[in-house]
């Protein structure tokens, strides 16, 4: 492009007629040619020329205009000449006319320059401009020689080129971060799979050692040479590691109510200095063990909350066990209760083995562990602390953590809104779960179910026996049964005061007994209270015994003050109805 504008300048002009004059000259036998024909020479390029040839005085009207520009521009020579250079221009272009004179009048010539142009029917031409000026016989600069071309396919491919460029930029981009995102999916999946895999060992490890300790006794007490004093210790180590089972049993169940929104709140006015004063005390016994010393400063008139006593215990009781847990022999426990503006704050504060910065913000997920592997130094599934935060935001607080660092201790600040304080009914009634009554309760409670006839239904020989055993101790009337079929017979030979059935039974679970003896009608047995004593533990299953006609559903494993309780209580309500 460059050398055709070079050739189509003003100066060009006089290369070619240079180019003419020699060609003549040096054959020494052709003419010289005339002026005129030189003339003429050039007035046929310029009228050839693909590109738009313009002369223009130092005003900007146009004296020249050759074939490629009325077929460029739309404009004959006739509509043009005479006419500014501006009626070309573009409104916003207008002053482009005057630097591009001012230049001339300098004598400086204007290469490519790339301007747009607008066509007698409206069109917008991008153009590549080189502007000369042109000089009299005196040297003087009368105008310019213009040379325009049109560049607007180079422009529009330039332009399609870019958008191309820019899409498959975009393209790229959207790969990459298609690849990106597919990688953390794939980073995540395998994080998860890893969490399950971990989480399922120490699962299996957590159930197996309570499991261990129980068999490995029960064998032991088996022998015939066990002294009173192994009896005993034994039972102790059977029931300790049973009820560690039963805790992670729950910690699992609880879990998954909590994902499921399935929690239930006994929720009342309460005092919370006694319900972590309450698990304090629950705590204690392993602290002293442990060596580790419990402190407690506790503001009596911080004021009460609304919520569920058991569930806040199992919150404090969490937060102390893993203080105690992670705390060596001579560190210091101390719990913290204080009114903060409209909440309380309980904080527990340990001098133990802290948390790493890194492990810091997942303290509060699900089956994170900080010690994990079968390197680990302290057992638990990693679902206490997730508990925690999930049952304190069911009660509308909030709980944190904070932690110098490994080595620094830690502090766990469960925040309570305070309750707007109303007037508490009268009320003799004293809640109390029938499980943590005392050793006179549970004497009282069995003097209550003296001679109760009970039936119970259970395909598993071991847990008949168990329940058997424990209300014949109290002078009850049992019968076992360890099919549907079979305690349908016992029950219409003699209709028990209560019936205690499990759910989970091969050929006819409970639920189909159950609907089985409501079938029969009030004086065939078939108002018999019922108890489903059953592992399903869901709220959902609670809901299915009760549609299917049991009056109470207990979960195994059962305290037996607790079991004997119900059975009083129903025995009670048959014998008044």
């Amino acid at each position: 492009m460059a050398d055709t504008h070079d050739k189509e300048m003003g100066d060009g002009a006089g290369d070619v007629a240079g180019s003419v004059g020699s060609s003549s000259s040096s054959s020494g036998t052709q003419p010289p040619v005339s002026s005129g024909e030189v003339q003429a020479r050039l007035a046929a390029i310029v009228a050839s020329s693909d590109d738009a040839i313009v002369s223009k005085d130092l005003n900007g009207v146009v004296q020249s205009w050759n074939a490629a520009a009325e077929r460029i521009f739309g404009y004959t020579a006739a509509e043009m000449i005479g006419r500014p250079i501006t009626v070309l221009m573009p409104p916003e272009r207008v002053d482009e006319e005057t630097h591009i004179l001012a230049r001339l009048r300098r004598g400086e010539r204007i290469d490519h320059f790339e301007s747009v142009r607008v066509a007698k029917d409206g069109r917008q031409i991008d153009v590549s401009l080189t502007i000369s000026p042109v000089r009299d016989a005196a040297g003087r600069i009368i105008g310019a020689s213009k040379v325009a071309r049109d560049i607007t396919g180079q422009k529009r491919a330039e332009r399609e080129l870019q958008a191309a460029k820019a899409a498959a930029e975009q393209a790229n981009r959207q790969k990459d971060e298609l690849l990106a995102s597919e990688r953390a999916a794939r980073a995540e999946a395998e994080r998860a799979s890893h969490l399950k895999d971990e989480f399922l060992a120490t699962l299996s490890h957590e159930i197996r050692t309570p499991l261990n300790a129980i068999l490995g006794w029960a064998q032991i007490l088996r022998a015939q040479a066990t002294s009173a004093a192994d009896v005993a210790e034994g039972v102790e180590i059977i029931e300790r590691n049973a009820r560690v089972q039963t805790q992670i049993i729950d910690d699992l169940l609880d879990m998954s109510r909590i994902v499921s929104g399935k929690v239930r709140l006994d929720v009342q006015r309460l005092d919370v200095g006694a319900v972590v004063r309450a698990a304090i005390e629950t705590v204690r016994p392993a602290a002293d063990a442990k060596g580790v010393r419990l402190q407690a400063v506790l503001d009596p008139l911080a004021g009460p909350v609304s919520g569920d006593p058991n569930r806040l215990q199992q919150v404090f009781w969490n937060l102390l066990t893993n203080a105690v847990k992670f705390t060596p022999r001579g560190g210091r426990v101390q719990v913290l209760l204080e009114r903060v503006n409209s909440h309380l704050e309980v904080t527990v504060i340990d001098t133990g083995e802290g948390i790493s910065p890194e492990f810091l913000p997942h303290v509060f997920d699900r089956f994170r562990q900080a010690d994990g592997g079968t390197a680990r130094r302290h057992g638990g599934l990693g679902l206490g602390l997730s508990i925690v935060k999930q049952l304190v935001e069911l009660h509308g607080g909030t709980v944190r953590v904070k932690s110098a660092g490994v080595g620094s201790g830690a502090t766990f600040t469960v925040s309570l809104p305070l309750t707007v304080i109303h007037p508490e009914p009268e009320s003799n009634v004293e809640r109390r779960h029938p499980a943590f009554g005392s050793g006179s309760a549970m004497v009282e409670k069995c003097a209550e179910i003296e001679g109760v006839r009970v039936l119970v239904v259970d395909d598993e020989p071991d847990a008949r026996t168990l329940v058997r055993r424990l209300l014949e101790d109290c002078k009850a009337v049992v019968r076992t049964a360890a099919s549907a079929e079979e305690a349908m017979g016992l029950l219409a030979a003699e209709p028990p005061d209560v019936l205690i059935s499990d759910v989970g039974m091969p050929g006819e679970d409970g639920y189909a007994l159950m609907k089985r003896v409501r079938a029969l009608g009030a004086g065939r047995g078939g108002d018999v209270p019922a108890i489903a004593l059953t592992a399903y533990a869901r709220a959902e299953d609670r809901m299915k015994a009760m549609l299917a006609g049991f009056e109470q559903h207990v979960v195994k494993p059962v305290e037996p003050v607790e079991l004997i309780t119900l059975v009083a209580i129903l025995a009670a309500r048959g014998r008044k109805s």
